[in-house]
């Protein structure tokens, strides 16, 4: 009943943005069939944020049960690019060879970052199945599902930053340095992913803005806070800076979202929201982000 209660919050489009968010990520820490049935219901909805959160979500749950209905989204054209860019995604972290005839059918798509997408997920499904190196779970310091592995070998910040930056290279090779970059957490690093807002690819832009969130470093807050500012850049690169800047949590951030929660852009609005929920989460003493379960049962 419980569970129901929590996803009768995700679908409830009165509720505050922050409300739903918090109880999508309680769904995917519960994980199970029902839990992804409860999301996978909310693809109905109007909010392209939400509905793009909830396929990195069923991404990050790595269950295949998700797999017919983030296929579907990948063919619905009446979704937003976001929302079929995350699928996609998704589809790649899962990692089924049997997506590949799906993901490579869209990788030259008129969609950019639906095609890029693609291209890069069809590129770690063919990484995966080649097992031609070791397991990198363990050797992830943010336990996420990467749609690229960190490269091998000790290489140096100049080597990964020139490789992040060559625009000659494929995708999926560049995001590899760029979480090879992440991973080493130190503010030389951080201050080369911040580079990356230089690439032509706004796909490209927004995983920077993604990985420079997870690392939650202030050297980043100038690079973060330009591109969210720039209301000539993606909309995708910065709603995913909205975020990242929600995630450094400083009183500076925090006055910055607050004047974007207007924004002409709906996507930029609402993840201003979730942003500075996050701030208030970071100076809460709340256990954890994804805590509605607890609030309906306290």
């Amino acid at each position: 009943m419980s569970l129901e209660k929590v996803g009768a919050i995700l679908k409830d489009p009165s509720a505050p943005m922050k409300a739903r968010y918090r109880a999508l990520f309680t769904l995917r820490n519960l994980g199970g069939k029902s839990s992804i049935d409860a999301i996978a219901s909310g693809f109905t909805d109007e909010s392209s944020l939400l509905k793009h959160e909830m396929a990195y979500c069923l991404g990050q749950m790595q269950d295949e049960y998700a797999l017919e209905v983030l296929r579907t989204i990948v063919r619905d054209e009446g979704q937003d690019p976001i929302v079929r860019h995350e699928a996609a995604e998704a589809l790649g972290a899962i990692g089924k060879v049997e997506d590949l005839p799906l993901l490579n059918s869209y990788s030259s798509c008129d969609t950019v970052e639906l095609a890029e997408t693609c291209q890069i997920s069809a590129d770690r499904i063919r990484w995966l199945d080649s097992n031609s190196e070791t397991d990198i779970s363990s050797s992830n310091p943010f336990h996420s599902v990467d749609p690229a592995p960190p490269l091998p070998g000790d290489l140096t910040v100049a080597a990964l930053t020139a490789q992040l930056l060559d625009e000659n290279l494929s995708l999926f090779l560049r995001y590899r340095a760029l979480f090879t970059l992440r991973n080493m957490r130190t503010e030389e690093a951080v201050l080369a992913i911040t580079l990356g807002f230089r690439a032509k690819s706004a796909l490209f832009r927004h995983e920077i803005a993604y990985v420079l969130g997870q690392l939650s470093h202030e050297a980043a807050e100038t690079a973060l806070t330009t591109k969210l500012v720039d209301l000539d850049e993606h909309s995708m690169v910065r709603h995913e800076c909205a975020e990242a800047l929600g995630s450094l949590a400083t009183s500076s951030c925090t006055g910055t979202l607050e004047k974007f929660l207007t924004d002409k852009e709906r996507i930029v609005r609402e993840s201003c929201e979730v942003a500075l929920d996050m701030v208030e989460y970071e100076m809460s003493n709340d256990f954890q982000y994804a805590n509605t379960l607890s609030k309906l049962t306290s």
